[in-house]
């Protein structure tokens, strides 16, 4: 073969395919966008900033990765669309050069207690094989090692047709699963308390069953008044043993009440199948209340927490069994596993390992496998997300970030820095939405959306570099080299709460007095133990108002007013001006439009294409009856009420004849968390990460306690909105509370009263308290990795 080359030949053309470099956006209109347009490098990693509520999300995820999946899904069968979410087209004009978008975003993983971290990531799917192989004794396949998976076997007669001839045959099966038969594969069981089900003074008719939902008239009741079992006027406390084992644990049975076919059931197995066997955190209020009265969960006494039967536990690799291996820590875990010497499965040894190292070298090598999902942060969610990506061999992917940087410490921002990179390097575009500087600062393209939030962002302020973001002269210009300083002079504490012998998860017998009336920064890396030691040793109660990071839950309608509670008292205003019932005032209930049922569209749902939602004709959108918008209060009927920003609400519900105080008190604690722009009707599917963040903390801030709990404040927040939060959370210590934050935020470490910090590393490396003081006395100490880095960060 000849390598020659032509001298004094020109250059070949470049080839066509080579001169699709850029993703082009033309008229993006979706939620607040202006008709942005923009063009974004592929192969490279752009960061999206702005203040909160200015449209990144609406650009980045709603459009640009909205539509590549879109396009994607229409690649598959008309039968394969039906089973899958079907989305419009995102309102935009042009949108060119899309490629395959992977999202990680902040979405809590699926909250099932059988969910855990290894069944998440397929972990234990290879462990399973893995210990089916070579454990020994050798008990069955890999779903003898499944803790979903039951034991069942069955025998019975089959008719065959063979030959032209019908032959009955026996047949019988068993399957070995690897569920603890106790608490099925839950790890824990509970114990009902029958006085918090009951009162056994009263009779079914005089409604002596207090479970929620089951009123004296409802159906509920009705089935146990006429299921013929139970005498509905006789007290429960002189019911005869038979009745009483009927009235509580009867097995499903059929029954006929008023003509009815129904199923009757006993009141405890009922209770569990309609309330215990949700996730505790995805119940309304009112019923979370109630199983945390009536019920106590506990290790399951069979398995001891494990979820896996004896002999799945019995079977071991060197000592250690399956269950050894979900409790150990992850780094831990991925060691023991490097020394495994098997030819026999080398493959599977090297997925396994693979996933393992992904968890140490993404900062999650804390954890265990058998963590329940539904207990991780949102930003430990999205890196459990990111692991299945990091070894992958494709190329030419957009990798798209919603705020990879929550709940990171500094130092472990660093190494998630080099995991964008590293994602960038192999041919992949990424896309991040970020705030946090050090993160914009490794960017090759910067654009930035804005000016303001809501209403007042939605456009493009700048785009091109980092240092030409720094001249912009934009808010995120502006506040990007922003360093607070720290706190000279510090508040004195009016007393001490003492915590002895915190042992939470990997907290080791801590020992420490958290000093109350002043603000209280609780720090260190990502899983030393901070959320164990606040939320663990301070639970919310009596006097101690705590805000999480769980998500707010609502439907397309729920907005800002319904969630806070501040269209109870507007409603009763508007029925006390006029002389009607408050209910008309709702457009859940009386008040709704009947063509589209108070949703202010109407849906067309066309199978397995996107369905079409268009504007109600008779409301035109407003989602009232005609006849209710013709009341008014302070010249304004219901629904243009609902349609003002906050700041214009506060005002027109603070006097005159639209003076409402219950409502101007919400409103106030709003404009006081920085929502001066939401509207009252905006739906909550709608408002970004940190609008609903502080959404919530709004609604606590009217809670009576005089302990604030904050667990990470910050996330989803601007530079320049930070500085009205730490303003914010001093209006709540010099008003007499005291505020104990869990953050990473080197500005609100700078803004402290005290430190504690936790480390020196994560999971068994963590657990001890590493520092109390101030942060200047933290600065001057430099021991610890936090001290490091706020010094750096204050260029001390």
């Amino acid at each position: 073969m000849s390598t020659g080359t032509r001298t004094g030949a020109e250059a070949p053309e470049p080839y066509a395919a080579d001169t699709h470099d850029l993703i082009r956006v033309h008229g993006a209109r979706e939620n607040n966008l202006r008709d942005v347009s923009i063009e974004i490098p592929k192969r490279r990693l752009t960061v999206f900033t702005g203040v909160s509520g200015s449209g990144k999300s609406s650009l980045v995820f709603d459009t640009v990765a909205a539509e590549s999946q879109r396009l994607i899904n229409e690649t598959y069968s008309a039968f394969v669309q039906g089973f899958m979410p079907s989305v419009a087209r995102p309102d935009v004009d042009v949108l060119d050069g899309l490629t395959t978008a992977i999202i990680v975003d902040q979405q809590r993983m699926g909250a099932d207690p059988r969910s855990t971290v290894g069944t998440a990531t397929d972990t234990n799917a290879m462990l399973r094989i893995l210990f089916s192989r070579l454990g020994k004794p050798h008990i069955g396949s890999a779903k003898a090692f499944s803790f979903n998976v039951a034991s069942i076997s069955g025998a019975g007669a089959v008719t065959v047709e063979r030959g032209g001839t019908t032959v009955k045959e026996r047949r019988s099966f068993s399957i070995t699963g690897g569920m603890c038969p106790r608490c099925e594969g839950r790890g824990a069981v509970s114990d009902i308390d029958l006085t918090q089900l009951f009162d056994d003074t009263k009779s079914l008719a005089e409604g002596a069953i207090t479970v929620p939902g089951y009123t004296g008239d409802g159906w509920m009741t009705r089935i146990f008044s006429g299921s013929g079992f139970l005498d509905p006027d006789k007290p429960i406390r002189d019911y005869t043993e038979q009745e009483l084992r009927d009235f509580l644990h009867r097995e499903p049975t059929k029954v006929k009440v008023n003509g009815i076919n129904l199923t009757y059931e006993g009141l405890i197995p009922k209770v569990q199948k309609s309330i215990l066997s949700k996730d505790r955190e995805a119940m309304q209020p009112h019923i979370r209340a109630f199983v945390d009265r009536a019920v106590t969960f506990t290790a399951c006494p069979e398995c001891d927490g494990t979820r896996l039967t004896e002999a799945a536990r019995s079977s071991k690799i060197g000592g250690i069994s399956i269950a050894d291996a979900c409790r150990m820590q992850i780094s831990d875990l991925a060691a023991w596993v490097r020394d495994l010497d098997e030819p026999s499965v080398a493959p599977l040894l090297a997925a396994l390992r693979q996933t393992l190292d992904s968890f140490v070298e993404i900062g999650l090598g804390y954890l265990s496998l058998e963590r329940p999902a539904g207990t991780l942060s949102g930003g430990e969610a999205q890196r459990v997300k990111m692991i299945r990506h990091l070894g992958s061999s494709l190329t030419d992917v957009t990798y798209v970030f919603d705020e990879p940087s929550t709940g990171l410490h500094p130092h472990d921002i660093r190494r998630m820095n080099g995991l964008l990179r590293q994602l960038r390097d192999k041919g992949n575009t990424v896309l991040v939405v970020e705030h946090k500087p050090e993160v914009i600062a490794i960017a090759d393209h910067v654009v930035d959306l804005g000016p303001g939030a809501g209403s007042a962002g939605g456009t493009v302020c700048f785009e091109g570099s980092v240092e030409g973001l720094r001249a912009a002269g934009t808010v995120t210009g502006r506040h990007l080299d922003d360093r607070a300083s720290v706190k000279r002079t510090v508040r004195t504490p009016t007393g001490r709460l003492a915590v002895r012998g915190a042992s939470a998860h990997n907290l080791r017998d801590v020992d420490v007095d958290i000093p109350l009336g002043v603000l209280v920064v609780v720090t260190g890396v990502a899983g030393s133990g901070k959320s164990s030691l606040v939320h663990g040793s301070i639970p919310a109660g009596e006097g101690v108002v705590s805000v999480d990071q769980s998500p707010i839950r609502g439907s397309r309608r729920s907005n800002p007013a319904t969630y806070t509670g501040l269209l109870e008292p507007i409603r009763k205003a508007f029925a006390k001006a006029n002389g009607v019932k408050p209910a008309l005032f709702s457009a859940n209930s009386e008040g709704a439009c009947p063509t589209c049922n108070g949703a202010g569209v109407v849906y067309t749902d066309l199978a397995m294409m996107a369905g079409v939602a268009t504007t109600c004709e008779d409301c035109e959108g407003r989602r009232f009856d005609a006849s209710v918008l013709e009341y008014h209060l302070g010249g304004r009927d219901i629904s243009e009420v609902l349609a003002m920003p906050v700041t214009e609400a506060e005002a027109f519900f603070a006097a005159g004849e639209a003076k409402v105080p219950a409502a101007h008190r919400i409103l106030t604690r709003l404009v006081d968390v920085g929502l001066g722009y939401v509207s009252l009707g905006q739906p909550l599917t709608t408002l970004s990460g940190g609008e609903r963040q502080r959404l919530k903390l709004a609604t606590h801030m009217g809670d009576k306690g005089g302990v604030y709990v904050l667990d990470e404040p910050t996330t989803g927040l601007h530079l320049a909105d930070v500085e009205q939060l730490l303003a914010l959370l001093d209006r709540l210590v010099d008003s007499g509370k005291s505020v104990i934050v869990v953050e990473h935020h080197q500005a609100v470490m700078a803004h402290a009263d005290w430190i504690i910090d936790l480390g020196p590393g994560a999971g068994h490396d963590g657990g001890r308290i590493v520092f109390e003081g101030t942060p200047a006395d933290l600065v001057a100490d430099r021991s610890t990795l936090t001290a490091q880095h706020l010094a750096e960060y204050v260029g001390a």
